[in-house]
């Protein structure tokens, strides 16, 4: 299957919402201690993994979420507390076309609204979540509820005001914007909370992915007590995904080096495989929108491997 190396350790990857064959790379010198970022844009091509274009930033990239509504934008998270904006039809030289710098601190994660389409969500190191538009140069609103870093925060899927965040205070948190606080707190797990998704045909089902290695999988009408507990990593899970094409089917990868894929429908036999490509901390990982079954994951090893389910990553 398709690798491609980069030049820096990889922090996420995001296949487009509009080309079926595009992915996004955000990655950073130094594991993202210290040093620069490199934003990749590649195409999945007859011949593998392509580079189509890279943006080079003074800082580390952590994140990054492509418009909902222009193909060619892209917004990407930086260690100095800046998003990045990104327009691959403008000249190379004029991008950034924009750069929003509000956060104190590393911003952890972004986020595009697939409903409303307009609007994006950045979550921080400073403890803080903000709302933007492109149209607006200063973020709308900012959300400052929880006690320590956000490093995950994610629109509901169905619903245009409603969105989730994970902090390493070890809470979830879903709010609305049209209400003056959080809605509801999820004391989700016992350890920092790294990351959140929404299901996609359930629009109160939410996953998250904690330092403790476990995965639950929470309905947010009833937060007391998860509907479901997967174990099966031996470190920090980094990220969770669920799929867009079938309603039980997740994906994670975490600091054992590790890409799982789970049924959560089946609690006694949730882990369906386990990949082990990777030989850093795995730490992004997508499923794609346009093609049932296509997966792609980035780690601190420099590679972005991208892998029909199924079949083995690592396979020519």
């Amino acid at each position: 299957m398709p690798v491609f190396r980069t030049a820096f350790n990889g922090y996420s990857v995001k296949f487009s919402p509009f080309l079926e064959n595009r992915l996004a790379v955000p990655t950073s010198q130094n594991f993202g201690m210290v040093g620069n970022g490199r934003q990749y844009i590649l195409d999945l091509t007859p011949n593998g993994l392509v580079q189509v274009a890279a943006f080079d930033t003074p800082d580390s990239l952590y994140d990054c979420s492509w418009s909902e509504e222009n193909e060619n934008i892209l917004v990407s998270a930086s260690g100095d507390g800046s998003i990045k904006v990104w327009d691959l039809s403008a000249p190379p030289m004029a991008n950034p076309v924009s750069n929003r710098q509000e956060h104190a601190h590393e911003v952890a994660s972004v986020d595009w609204n697939m409903v409303r389409k307009d609007s994006f969500l950045s979550s921080s190191w400073d403890d803080t979540i903000r709302l933007w538009t492109l149209d607006s140069p200063h973020s709308l609103r900012t959300f400052a509820e929880h006690s320590y870093c956000v490093y995950n925060a994610c629109w509901n899927p169905r619903h245009a005001d409603i969105f989730a965040s994970a902090s390493g205070d070890c809470t979830l948190r879903i709010w609305d914007v049209r209400q003056p606080r959080s809605t509801y707190v999820i004391p989700g797990h016992e350890m920092e909370i790294l990351t959140c998704d929404w299901n996609k045909y359930n629009e109160f089902m939410l996953a998250s992915g904690s330092v403790d290695k476990s995965i639950k999988i929470w309905d947010v009408r009833s937060p007391r007590q998860e509907l479901t507990r997967m174990l099966g990593h031996t470190y920090a899970v980094r990220r969770v995904k669920f799929s867009p094409h079938k309603e039980s089917l997740m994906v994670s990868c975490s600091y054992d080096m590790t890409v799982c894929l789970w049924d959560f429908r089946q609690p006694e036999d949730a882990l369906l495989a386990r990949l082990n490509h990777h030989t850093e901390f795995a730490v992004g990982v997508d499923m794609s929108v346009l093609v049932e079954g296509l997966l792609a994951s980035t780690s601190w090893d420099e590679s972005v491997y991208v892998w029909q389910m199924g079949m083995d990553p690592r396979a020519a």
